[in-house]
Order: C-alpha cells, then structure tokens, then sequence
C-alpha cells in the first residue's frame, strides 16, 4: 500500500486543489489531506475549518482523509508513515518554489520523495489567496471552489 500526504494551507481549498486530490487518490492507495500552518500568511479559517471543508468536499473519496498539523511537513511524514508527498504545481514559478521545498523536505528527512502533479489547465490562474480578493472585492468566484466553501467565504468576507 502506498501512502500519500498532500500539504498545504488550503485557506481555503479551491477547485483546482480538489482536482490534484482527486488524481492523486486514483494513483496512491492512501491520501491524506494535510493541513499546515503557513507562517508567512495569515489564515482566514482556523484549521479545524479548513479541515472540515475539505472533509465535506472528499466524503466520496473512499481513500482520502483530513488532518491539520503544526509542525514541520518531514517530521509529519514519518509521524503518518507516508510513502510519498504530493504537490500540486500551476506554472514554472510554481516549480521552482516547490522544488525548493522537495529539497528542504529532503534535507530535512532523506525518506521523503516528493511527486508533483501539474495543475489542469483550467485551474492554473487560481489561488486561494486570489480567490480571496476577488470576493473581498464583490467579484464572483463560482465555479472556482466548492459551494460549501464559497457560501463561508462570502459569509466570512462581508
């Protein structure tokens, strides 16, 4: 069996994060969705939040599950007996970025491999943070994140 974690703050998830999820549960035996803190950002959800969302937008994914976590994503791989992280990437800036964290993640734990799935085309202008502004603004964002997540977002942002 193989193991899978996907990492990110997902604050909050969007389409296009559903759709690596999707993919990457038809490769791995196992994904777990991971919830990080990002300290160069500042959430708008709290994680048990972000944690619920995702959990209501995967409940047909037999194979995946939730969890948040607070330290570091190659101490979080050994602690969940992963066999491979999983990052979504939407352009070569993207790429670069994460092949940085690839390297600091197996620096830091020389058991972590790290697989990179490319974004859809159709979702590769998206980011959560994006997605954010755009509703901060009164901009629509349907179709670029769950409705459950868009109803809270709108909620949130008003």
């Amino acid at each position: 069996m193989t193991k899978a974690l996907y990492v990110g703050s997902f604050d909050p998830i969007t389409n296009g994060h559903l759709d690596i999820i999707k993919r990457a549960a038809k490769i791995f035996d196992e994904l777990t969705v991971v919830v990080a803190i990002n300290t160069n950002k500042s959430a708008l959800f709290t994680p048990q939040e972000r944690v619920n969302l995702i959990t209501q937008v995967t409940r047909d994914l037999e194979n995946v599950a939730c969890k948040s976590v607070t330290g570091l994503t190659a101490e979080t791989f050994t602690q969940e007996k992963a066999d491979v992280l999983v990052r979504g990437v939407r352009n070569g800036e993207d790429l670069n970025f994460e092949i940085q964290v690839a390297g600091m993640n197996q620096y830091l734990n020389q058991e972590v491999e790290t697989v990179f799935i490319p974004a859809n085309s159709k979702w590769e202008f998206t980011s959560s943070s994006l997605i954010k502004e755009v509703v901060k603004m009164g901009g629509s964002i349907k179709g670029l994140v769950p409705e459950n997540v868009e109803v809270l977002l709108k909620s949130r942002l008003k």
